[in-house]
C-alpha cells in the first residue's frame, strides 16, 4: 500500500551555504557538497523541519511523496532496514532476562528511541502511559534511577542547557495532546540551569490544555534525592 510522505526538498539556487540548516539536523541527512546544503541521507531525516525554519535563504521545503509501505515486512516493534539506529522506534521490554546473574542488574527502559530530539510523539509507548521527561544528568547522578524513577514508565531525556531545544516546546505539546499521558514526572538536578526543562515541560502541558498533574522530582549533586513536588 502506498502513504502519504514528506521528503525535503533544497533550491540549490538559493541556497547560499551557511551551513544553518546542516548544523541543526539532529539524524545527519543534510551535508555540506561542493558549498551547497545536500540531503544525502534521505531516511535519516526525521521530518520535524527544523531545518528549514533555520534557512535564511527559504531555500529548503516540504514536499509530499508517496512511499510504498509493506507492514508485513516488518513486524511490530522490529525497526527496518536503513535509517539512523538511533531513531528507529522500538519496544523490548519483553525481551529483558528474566534472571540476571549476580553482577547484572535488568534496565527499566521499556523502549527506544529516548533523546527528546528523536522521539515520536505519538509512539506507542507514550499512549495513556506513565512518562518520565528527566534531565541527561539525573541518570548519571541518582543510583537509583531505574528502580526509583524509571521503572514503570516510558522515558524522554533532554538537556536544557546544552541541547539545541528549538521545537522541544512543540514536541512536548504534541505528546501531551496526542498521547494523552496517564502522568508525567520530569527528574531534574537542583542546578539552576535545569530548572529550564521544568518550564518547557509546563508551558507544553498548558499549551495542550489537558491539565495533567506534573510531578516534579529533584536530584542533589551528590546523587541524593531532595525532594518532589506536583505542578
Amino acid at each position: 500500500m502506498s502513504a502519504a510522505k514528506t521528503k525535503i526538498v533544497i533550491d540549490e539556487e538559493k541556497c547560499i551555504g551557511c551551513e544553518q540548516c546542516v548544523n541543526v539536523c539532529q539524524g545527519g541527512a543534510l551535508e555540506m557538497v561542493d558549498g551547497k546544503a545536500k540531503l544525502v541521507r534521505e531516511d535519516y531525516c526525521d521530518h520535524l523541519g527544523r531545518c528549514i525554519g533555520k534557512c535564511p535563504a527559504g531555500a529548503i521545503t516540504f514536499e509530499e511523496a508517496e512511499a510504498e509501505v509493506n507492514n508485513s515486512e516488518h513486524p511490530k516493534n522490529e525497526p527496518k532496514s536503513g535509517g539512523c539506529p538511533s531513531m528507529q522506534n522500538k519496544r523490548f521490554s519483553q525481551n529483558r532476562p528474566k534472571n540476571p546473574s549476580p553482577s547484572q542488574t535488568n534496565s527499566a527502559l521499556d523502549a527506544w528511541p529516548i533523546q527528546l530530539h528523536l522521539i515520536r510523539p505519538d509512539a506507542e509507548q507514550f499512549v495513556n502511559a506513565d512518562v518520565l521527561i528527566a534531565a541527561s544528568c539525573t541518570a548519571f547522578s541518582f543510583g537509583s534511577f531505574h528502580q526509583f524513577l524509571l521503572k514503570g514508565k516510558s522515558l524522554a531525556i533532554a538537556c536544557p542547557k546544552l541541547d539545541r531545544t528549538e521545537g522541544y516546546e512543540e514536541k512536548l505539546t504534541e505528546l501531551f495532546a496526542a498521547a494523552e499521558p496517564r502522568s508525567v514526572t520530569i527528574a531534574r538536578m537542583e542546578v539552576p540551569c535545569c530548572s529550564g526543562l521544568t518550564a518547557l515541560v509546563e508551558k507544553a502541558r498548558d499549551a495542550a490544555g489537558t491539565g495533567t498533574v506534573l510531578r516534579e522530582v529533584t536530584i542533589g549533586l551528590e546523587g541524593e534525592l531532595l525532594g518532589e513536588r506536583y505542578l
